[in-house]
């Protein structure tokens, strides 16, 4: 790795800083606790979650789910990973900004018993909005696999738009899966709340 291209992570780094706490009409994002392995463990090990999500195996333990935690709370990521509550304390799902291959992607998931009430945008747009006051001129990355409707249209809702699609391995469903990807142009969030 150059020299040039070190200092440019470094700078990256430096600037997004430590995982916020965020919170919502309705929600309370914040850096995720070793506390959280059960409730991610549980939310993760549900087919209708993970087979939507391309490096999460199944089944899930929660042996898995301290493993990513360790490197969550380690502090040695960039990446931003809030657990989603409602202000309980009570994991309900993450919403993460995650630097890959010299890009700043969201990815998300949300236990199947909370779908359908718009907690995910609501989310994902603080999570975004949070991250937008730090990095304002970053294209932010995203994607879907075809068949996840609710999620293609949460990115939607967002502003992001379709960039791409290709093929990716989904580790739950242990085969290639036909993929959408999307991008937010700086400027370009919109609230998924307001209209």
């Amino acid at each position: 790795m150059s020299a040039a291209v070190l200092n440019r992570l470094t700078d990256t780094v430096r600037r997004l800083g430590p995982c916020p706490v965020v919170r919502t009409a309705r929600l309370l994002l914040r850096p995720h606790t070793m506390d959280d392995a059960d409730a991610i463990a549980q939310s993760l090990n549900d087919w209708q979650v993970t087979r939507m999500l391309s490096r999460v195996p199944l089944p899930y333990s929660r042996d898995d789910a301290r493993d990513w935690l360790n490197s969550q709370i380690s502090g040695v990521m960039p990446d931003w990973n809030l657990a989603i509550t409602q202000g309980d304390g009570v994991h309900i799902g993450c919403v993460g900004l995650e630097l890959r291959n010299g890009h700043w992607h969201l990815g998300y998931w949300l236990n199947r018993f909370y779908w359908g009430q718009g907690l995910m945008s609501e989310a994902a747009f603080a999570a975004i909005e949070r991250f937008v006051r730090r990095m304002p001129d970053v294209d932010l990355y995203s994607g879907a696999f075809a068949d996840n409707a609710a999620s293609l249209c949460i990115q939607a809702k967002l502003g992001f738009q379709v960039v791409g699609s290709g093929e990716v391995f989904s580790l739950a469903r242990n085969r290639m899966g036909a993929h959408i990807e999307t991008r937010l142009k700086p400027g370009g969030l919109c609230n998924p709340v307001s209209g």
